[in-house]
């Protein structure tokens, strides 16, 4: 998760969209909610949450430029590749 400052949050979950929605609509107070890290820059999926941990232990090891080099190769733009996940919750305004 990042926000327009591009700082840069790392975490890990069973369900994706749903704590996507948790951070876009700060829930839980702490450094999500702080930083407005509302925006989805980058993911992996594992079927095995020890291995996701692990690789989430990983990441956040890396040095900033090893992690935004990370984003940039799977999303060079830093589009919110949540952006159209939650549109059914938005108010019509017409």
């Amino acid at each position: 998760m990042t926000n327009r400052s591009k700082t840069i949050y790392t975490g890990v979950t069973s369900n994706l969209e749903n704590r996507v929605f948790e951070h876009k609509n700060a829930t839980h107070s702490g450094f999500t909610s702080k930083y407005k890290t509302d925006r989805l820059a980058y993911f992996e999926r594992y079927t095995d949450i020890r291995a996701a941990i692990s690789r989430e232990k990983q990441i956040k090891g890396l040095l900033r430029i090893k992690k935004i080099a990370l984003i940039v190769s799977m999303n060079p733009t830093w589009k919110d590749l949540s952006e159209e996940w939650f549109a059914q919750y938005e108010p019509d305004n017409k």
